[in-house]
């Protein structure tokens, strides 16, 4: 449990997500003591949204001249919606901006209608999660800095070669997204460098007894010894002694990071600074 990472998990949308904003929030993060500043990546999120969004990637990058010491990312990027060799040169000088801090989160993305459909793109489950596949596949052969050749049912590299490299020497780690008890998001998951798991249902967080049919799973599958994180996200509303009582629950079965969910505080800056100059909510 000493190893445990405590970090936010951040909208980018609402009055909180201008770039500005986030950047002095993940400062104050990392002053208060947090490990992590992730951040919601979604093009849309819900039809009826009338709100201020920011692109994640540009958010990200101004929180990574704003801070030191902190992990940052998105939790998660659909990947199906970008194309993967744009992702390949932002994430890089993302990763070079931060020092060497970035984690990239990646899944299907939700709601398909939304953030797929109604630009015109290709919601289908089956499609998406073949594109995802594929990107990944990308992502980390431009990162490599040497040339790179690439044919899949959905994209083609001829012959490029990316420089830099990412500024962190084995790579950008990817953690994946996914609901259980679908398998696939976890055998995509036991390929990389960590997981975000998500539950089908009313609450769709996973109970701390939850984790450990799915990560029993992911172990039937690692071919590495690579460390694993495992990352919760957790609604921050919660009592503070039931909250590390969760906490401590989740750790037992195999959780690395815990992200708290500050979405409640998407129209108040400064209600969300308060909450994160709290500091994280730390077991013994």
């Amino acid at each position: 449990m000493g190893n445990l990472k405590y970090g936010l998990y951040i909208p980018n949308f609402g009055e909180s997500s201008y770039a500005r904003t986030l950047a002095q929030l993940a400062a104050d993060a990392e002053n208060a003591g947090w490990d992590g500043f992730f951040l919601f990546d979604t093009i849309m999120y819900k039809r009826k949204l009338r709100a201020p969004m920011v692109d994640a990637f540009i958010a990200l990058a101004a929180i990574a001249m704003n801070t030191k010491r902190i992990r940052i990312g998105t939790t998660v990027t659909p990947l199906a919606r970008r194309r993967p060799w744009k992702v390949a040169r932002e994430t890089v000088s993302i990763d070079h901006l931060s020092n060497g801090r970035l984690i990239l989160g990646v899944g299907l993305g939700d709601p398909p209608d939304v953030e797929f459909e109604a630009f015109g793109e290709d919601g289908n489950d089956k499609v998406r999660a073949e594109k995802l596949d594929e990107a990944l596949d990308i992502l980390v052969g431009l990162w490599s800095g040497d040339e790179f050749s690439y044919q899949g049912k959905h994209y083609r590299v001829d012959k490029a070669q990316f420089l830099p490299r990412p500024k962190q020497a084995s790579r950008i780690p990817i953690w994946v997204g996914g609901f259980w008890p679908h398998k696939a998001p976890f055998r995509r998951a036991s390929k990389w460098n960590g997981v975000i798991p998500l539950k089908l249902g009313a609450t769709w967080r996973p109970e701390p007894e939850d984790l450990r049919p799915m990560l029993t799973y992911i172990k039937t599958l690692r071919t590495t010894t690579v460390p694993f994180d495992v990352a919760i996200i957790g609604f921050g509303q919660l009592e503070e002694q039931a909250k590390i009582e969760k906490i401590r629950l989740y750790a037992a079965e195999g959780m690395t990071w815990w992200l708290e969910n500050l979405s409640s505080y998407r129209d108040s800056p400064e209600e969300m600074r308060g909450r994160i100059r709290k500091g994280p909510p730390r077991i013994s």
